[in-house]
């Protein structure tokens, strides 16, 4: 299996920026990209947008981290 591209590494993280800000939602009630872009700008939505499509393309790579994870062991 060849090596992760650059696609692969910006979309794992991305995923872990989303999901610590879910952390941080879920936990304290406090929305970091709302806090820092506003809530629901234009700029807030788009990186949300981004980050929910890193989830989706995360979601097609999991073979890859299967196989390299078989590989492996």
């Amino acid at each position: 299996m060849g090596k992760f591209k650059a696609l692969d590494w910006l979309a794992i993280v991305l995923t872990i920026i989303g999901g610590l800000n879910w952390g941080l939602v879920g936990l304290f009630g406090f929305d970091l990209v709302a806090s820092l872009f506003g809530m629901m700008t234009v700029l807030s939505r788009i990186i949300y947008v981004v980050v929910g499509l890193a989830a989706l393309y995360m979601v097609a790579l999991a073979p890859k981290f299967a196989s390299r994870s078989s590989e492996m062991g």
